[in-house]
């Protein structure tokens, strides 16, 4: 074989030597067109219709001039089916809306020119989901037709030699979901990363070395952030956590669960190690940051974890046993998940003969106080709750601002307003009409709605 030369093609030339057979995709070992899912075909196109990179396509030619696709199947084919094939967009595409430039028309369909004959030219968006490749403005068809394709041509090739290198070529390993899903939740990767290389992942746990590398460790650490701080909005998907993640999780939240690891490590023993799987781990973690706001000495816990194993596992709470819901083969339904949790928070609050009402109790009265009062007592809680229940009749009951997970901070915000002397229902209202969410973080958002409330009544 001569030495690979390059070759750049356009997109219209590429496909059209591909419908006419002078670039082949059926070499006798290639495995067959189509393998890939409708979501990658979706960010194909759109890597195409934004001028994005697509690497080179590795082509074998024999001494007829015929060429073979040894690597880039998938993509020549996807490409095809959408320029040929009516394929059309999902609505499952991660960027529908595509901007591009366009000719200005007056309502004849004439172009408009301006005082100096130059062409009038506008930016312009579309959403090209459900849209085939003949439903693009002429403007994408053109820059997808003009789209520049790369390709490395092996030369002198003989078909032995050409099956040679479609091994060689495809001899490598694919993302797994894990994986794939850890790519969308770019803003928190390092801090996923950092609390992956910490000592409760290294020496607390009992996960496999494939499942190490393969992406899971960061995927629990996502469940984990998840399920503490987001469950109300639980995806069952890796890659849906990512997104949602990305957009919606803190940092304070991975300092968090980073704090709680910390404490761990210094105290979970070998023989517990084997409870926190690839499986568990993130309901584990959960349900010790429920623990944490008990107020009590970190042994209790380990001592609960103990017991766990030596037969608290079997035990029924409400005529289901953990065992039983945990063989269920839907473990990432968030109904599976809240009734483990719920079993296992029932478990630990008997085993540490507290009341659940009680356990409620005492994280209100821990968060205020840390952030309100440090003296407070749980008859100011109970004053606290009626005074709310007595101003939030002022507006929307329906708000997400009055949901069971942001509860904390709006107590505490009433905390604050009575020991500060404020008549808080003025801003409420006020505050309920511009905010229509919360920051899950609840001291965050105490913190964000103290401020609203000291520049409210600054400006009075």
């Amino acid at each position: 074989m001569a030495k690979p030369r390059r070759q750049t093609y356009t997109m219209d030339m590429y496909l059209k030597k591909i419908k006419e057979s002078d670039i082949r995709s059926d070499q006798d070992v290639q495995r067959m067109a189509g393998q890939w899912e409708k979501s990658m075909i979706n960010e194909l196109v759109v890597t195409v219709l934004t001028d994005d990179y697509i690497p080179p396509i590795i082509l074998g030619e024999e001494s007829n001039s015929q060429l073979w696709i040894i690597d880039g199947l998938q993509r020549s084919s996807s490409l095809h089916l959408f320029r040929y094939g009516n394929y059309k967009i999902t609505s499952t595409i991660e960027q529908p809306i595509i901007s591009y430039r366009a000719k200005v028309k007056d309502k004849n369909g004439n172009i408009k020119r301006n005082n100096n004959g130059d062409i009038v030219w506008e930016d312009v968006e579309i959403n090209i989901k459900n849209k085939t490749y003949d439903d693009l403005p002429e403007e994408l068809k053109k820059k997808f037709n003009e789209y520049q394709i790369e390709t490395v041509i092996h030369e002198e090739c003989n078909v032995k030699q050409i099956s040679k290198l479609v091994r060689r070529y495809n001899n490598h390993t694919a993302m797994k979901p894990a994986q794939k899903a850890f790519t969308y939740v770019d803003n928190f990767a390092r801090d996923i990363r950092s609390i992956s290389d910490s000592r409760f992942f290294l020496d607390c746990v009992k996960f496999t070395e494939k499942e190490r590398i393969n992406g899971t460790l960061e995927r629990v650490i996502m469940e984990t952030i998840m399920c503490m701080f987001h469950f109300e909005h639980w995806k069952k998907q890796s890659k849906q956590i990512g997104a949602y993640l990305n957009e919606n999780a803190s940092a304070k939240e991975f300092e968090i669960l980073n704090n709680h690891l910390q404490h761990l490590e210094n105290i979970i023993t070998d023989d517990l190690k084997d409870i926190f799987t690839s499986k568990n781990t993130f309901v584990w973690l959960t349900l010790y940051d429920k623990f944490t706001y008990l107020a009590l000495d970190d042994r209790k816990f380990i001592e609960f974890l103990a017991a766990f194993k030596e037969g608290l596992n079997a035990k029924e709470i409400n005529g289901v046993k953990f065992v039983a819901v945990d063989k269920n083969r839907s473990t990432k339904d968030k109904s599976v998940i809240s009734e483990k949790l719920n079993i296992l928070e029932t478990l630990m609050l008997n085993f540490l003969h507290i009341n659940r009402g009680n356990s409620d109790e005492v994280k209100i009265l821990d968060f205020i106080k840390e952030n309100v009062k440090q003296d407070a007592t749980q008859e100011d809680i109970e004053f606290y709750e009626d005074m709310l229940s007595d101003w939030k009749i002022e507006v929307d009951n329906s708000s997400k601002l009055l949901s069971e997970s942001n509860h904390l901070s709006m107590i505490a915000i009433v905390a604050y307003a009575i020991e500060k002397e404020i008549d808080l229902v003025d801003w409420m209202i006020n505050f309920f009409q511009h905010n229509h969410t919360y920051i899950h973080d609840q001291k965050e958002n105490y913190l964000y709605m103290r401020n609203d409330l000291e520049q409210f009544v600054h400006l009075l």
